[in-house]
C-alpha cells in the first residue's frame, strides 16, 4: 500500500514538474522574442510623433502655396521641412542606439536569469521523471526481444 501511494505521489510530482517546466520555457521564449523584436524595431516616442506631425504640416502648407507670388514662401517651408526631417533622422539614430544598448543589457541579464532558472529546475527535479515513455514504445517486440538484441542478433 505504501508503494502505491509513493508511486502516485511521484507521478503527481512529475506531472506538476512537467507543467511547471513547460510554462517557464514558453514564458522565456516569448520574453526573449519580444526583447529581440524590441531591439530590432524600436518604439515610437512622443518627440518622434511630434516631429512627423510638424513635417506633414509644413509640407501641406508648402503644397497649398502654388502661386508664383508665394513661391519663395513655399520654398522656405520645404527647406524647414527638410531640416525637420534631418532632425528626425538624427533623433531616431540616437534613440535607436540608446535602445539597442539597453536591450543588449536586458538580454544579457535575461540570459543569466534563464541559465540560473534552468539550473535550479535541474537541481529541484533531478530525481523526478518529468517525461515518461511507455514500455510498448521502448520494447515494441515484447519482453523476450529487446531492440538491442534484435539489432545484434539480426
Amino acid at each position: 500500500m505504501a508503494d502505491s501511494s509513493e508511486e502516485a505521489l511521484e507521478v503527481r510530482r512529475g506531472s506538476v514538474a512537467a507543467t511547471l517546466i513547460f510554462t517557464i520555457v514558453i514564458a522565456f521564449q516569448f520574453i526573449s522574442r519580444w526583447l529581440e523584436h524590441l531591439k530590432k524595431k524600436g518604439s515610437k516616442t512622443a518627440t518622434e510623433v511630434q516631429l512627423r506631425e510638424e513635417i506633414k504640416k509644413l509640407m501641406k502648407e508648402a503644397s497649398s502655396l502654388s502661386q508664383p507670388s508665394t513661391f519663395a514662401q513655399a520654398a522656405k517651408l520645404r527647406r524647414m521641412a527638410v531640416a525637420k526631417e534631418k532632425e528626425l533622422m538624427n533623433y531616431q539614430e540616437s534613440h535607436k542606439n540608446e535602445l539597442k544598448v539597453s536591450c543588449e543589457l536586458y538580454l544579457k541579464v535575461f540570459f543569466a536569469v534563464k541559465v540560473l532558472t534552468y539550473l535550479v529546475l535541474v537541481c529541484w527535479f533531478w530525481r523526478v521523471p518529468v517525461a515518461t515513455i511507455s514500455e510498448q514504445l521502448v520494447q515494441p517486440f515484447g519482453r523476450n526481444h529487446t531492440l538491442v538484441n534484435i539489432i545484434y542478433k539480426g
